[in-house]
Order: structure tokens, then sequence, then C-alpha cells
């Protein structure tokens, strides 16, 4: 159990908007629809939707980026995730890692939990459970990178999705290389643009940033003292 899933929800009936196409680039073909994940039963038509207060902050996001870096944009990777979506995800991740590890099919019990441990370091459990859902299936989460002028992807030192240290934010914070200093600087820079405007990050992962959900509220509390924030956002 996540301890953001402690985090009570008053849900406010925001509504599920796509997010505008003339303010960031986007990753294309979609990368979990390219896999076969099961998006034809989702509410919106394709990935790229929230509610509409994350993407009102997120274009303030982009215009805070914009002054210091006006050529940049935010790249979108992932939004809006269906639990369909996340139990395909779980389901793909957890096959790759255990044909890394010579696992033979059907994985045992014992090392069937020991993936799943390892998975949801980073991937959120996909329930079903109203009072606990996975961040990506409320609208309010979002996979982000940066791209350049010519829309591609700044190198940020590791791949969106990749399970290992890596992943952490400051994983480069301490190196004394000149790749891994860079590698830090451009997390960093995304990581202001998003927090000036109210997101939150993901302590595992660099690219992942939330508002009004479960997380988002947790972790918000842990910084603010005697802070009692909830989530306004639960599962579309």
């Amino acid at each position: 159990m996540k301890q953001y899933y402690q985090i009570p929800i008053a849900e406010c009936n925001e509504p599920l908007v796509p997010i505008p196409s003339e303010h960031f680039a986007f990753e294309i073909p979609h990368p979990y629809q390219k896999l076969g994940a099961p998006y034809h039963n989702s509410k919106a038509d394709s990935p790229y939707y929230l509610r509409q207060g994350v993407v009102g902050s997120l274009i303030a996001a982009q215009k805070h980026l914009q002054q210091n870096h006006p050529q940049w944009k935010i790249l979108i990777f992932d939004a809006y995730r269906p639990v369909e979506v996340q139990q395909f995800m779980v389901d793909y991740t957890f096959a790759e890692i255990a044909r890394e590890r010579g696992c033979t099919f059907p994985v045992s019990e014992n090392q069937k939990q020991i993936i799943l441990e390892y998975i949801y370091q980073f991937w959120a459990v996909p329930s079903l459970d109203r009072a606990t859902p996975p961040p990506h299936s409320t609208g309010a989460a979002l996979d982000i990178t940066l791209a350049d002028k010519n829309l591609q992807p700044i190198d940020m030192g590791s791949p969106i999705d990749e399970i290992s240290e890596r992943s952490y934010p400051d994983y480069f914070a301490n190196s004394n290389q000149p790749e891994a200093k860079e590698y830090h600087l451009h997390r960093t820079i995304l990581k202001n643009a998003m927090l000036a405007v109210g997101f939150q990050q993901h302590p595992n992962e660099w690219w992942h940033f939330c508002l009004g959900d479960q997380m988002w509220a947790w972790l918000t509390n842990q910084q603010q003292d005697n802070s009692q924030v909830i989530a306004r956002y639960g599962r579309c």
C-alpha cells in the first residue's frame, strides 16, 4: 500500500479535456498504444487528456519554462491512463523483467512477488478501488520531458519508464562528470518549471508530475508543517 493512498479524496468532478497541441510537443505515436494497450474503452479518445485545471497549470508551466528557454517545449509522453491500461503496462513490464531474469513461465509465486515488489517502486498498482486509484487514472498525473527547438527530446540521462536508480530525480546531482551535470541541469529545469505552478514530482521518477491527486496531496503535506491537504481528483 502506497503511503499516499491514506489521503482522502473529495472528487470535484472537473472534466477531462484534451491537452492543447499548440503549446506542447508530444510523443507520437504514443508509446503504450504502439504496444497494444487497451485505450478503446477509455472516456477519452487518446492518452493526451488531463483534468481541466491540470491543463491550465501545465500551460502555465510551459510559459514559465520559456522565460529562460524560449525555444524549448514540454514534451508529453503520457497523461490520462485508464486502469485497464495500467494493468496492461504492469503485465507487460512484468513479462519483460521476468525474461531478463531468466525466469521460466509460468513464473513461480515467490518469483512473481519479488518482481512485482520491484515493479511497484515505479508503477502504481492497477487498483479498481475508488479509494486507491492509480495516479494517471485520475487525469491529474502526467509523464513528461523536454524538447528542443527542433522538437527533439533533450537528454535527461535515462529514458522515461526505466526501472532503476537512474530514474530518481537527483540521481546525477553529486556527479562530477560533465555529462551527468548536464543531465541534472535538464532535470532541474523541468522540475522548476512544474513546481513553480503547483505540481509535485514523484520521488522515484524524474518524469512524473501530479497536481490535485492523492500523491500530490501527500507530498504537499510532507513539505508543509500541519498541512492537511486532501485530493480533489479521484479515478475518472
